[in-house]
């Protein structure tokens, strides 16, 4: 116990503590500057008639449903490209992890260059092939579409996972199959995604839970296309996530009350989709490495 005190301390003081205040809040009408005043469910009702509560889920989702996935492949593939013994293999390792310790605002102003269609390096890409670059930043078509190629250009932690994954299966596995005439795409689904399901899953769960908290990069690229410089939703919301949405609440209007309510929708969300992929996955893994 006395080993464990740090932790228990940091635990109850700033995990615990706040969630409790912020059930307490989500029942108030507070904004800080006064008491908070008991306002029972009236939080709750309103976000039932508030149409950017909808419309922040939906963007959000978006990321889960689409970003997500697109994320996981491209690391996998990375992973399987990074595992075959090659001259230079160490260099391509660093240079796919490199991105992942750039911070991430200042990745976010990178893009924000790269993006912009008058004078950003893939702008000029498609000049050299005759096409017309759009207006990723600006074009509500296209605003969630250009924080996807981020997120997977900084996939190279979810591919440090997997190559260890992959290299924790037994090569004999492998070996067994080319004497029995299987071909790639059958050692592929037959041997290397059985084994690496685990992984699979672990990185899933925590990419669902991370990316239903969606913030930084929404908040830098619809603070970025903002003509009035203030925090946006981007271009007819399309930007507007969940927790840029509960952000704005908070620190914008000052509806602490409010924004605690936001936070315990956010919560309740988390926890069933969390719950509800873990024990679809978790049927269809065999966790034993033998």
């Amino acid at each position: 116990m006395l080993f464990a005190l740090p932790w228990l301390i940091g635990f109850l003081c700033f995990q615990l503590y706040p969630i409790l205040c912020a059930l307490y809040y989500s029942l108030t009408n507070f904004s800080v500057f006064g008491k908070p005043e008991f306002i029972g469910l009236k939080n709750y009702k309103t976000l039932v008639s508030d149409p950017k509560v909808l419309q922040s889920l939906g963007n959000t989702l978006y990321m889960v449903v689409f970003g997500l996935p697109i994320g996981l492949l491209m690391a996998l593939l990375a992973a399987m490209m990074l595992n075959r013994n090659r001259h230079g293999k160490a260099f391509f390792r660093a240079a796919f992890y490199i991105p992942t310790v750039i911070p991430l605002v200042a990745a976010c102003m990178l893009f924000l260059w790269l993006l912009n269609p008058e004078y950003g390096l893939i702008g000029y890409v498609f000049d050299l092939f005759g096409l017309t670059s759009p207006s990723w930043i600006s074009d509500p078509k296209y605003t969630k579409a250009a924080l996807i190629l981020l997120d997977t250009w900084r996939c190279g932690q979810s591919a440090i996972i997997f190559l260890a994954a992959l290299q924790a299966i037994p090569v004999s596995y492998y070996e067994a199959a080319d004497i029995d005439g299987a071909t790639r795409w059958q050692k592929f689904w037959k041997i290397t995604l059985p084994s690496i399901a685990p992984t699979v899953e672990f990185l899933l769960i925590m990419g669902i839970i991370q990316s239903f908290q969606y913030f930084t990069q929404g908040f830098v690229f619809a603070s970025y296309s903002s003509e009035q410089f203030t925090v946006t939703g981007g271009p007819k919301n399309s930007l507007l996530f969940f927790g840029l949405y509960l952000y704005q609440n908070a620190f914008s209007y000052i509806k602490m009350g409010y924004a605690s309510a936001l936070a315990i929708l956010m919560f309740i969300i988390v926890a069933v989709v969390t719950i509800v992929a873990f024990r679809t996955i978790e049927k269809r893994i065999n966790y034993e490495s033998d």
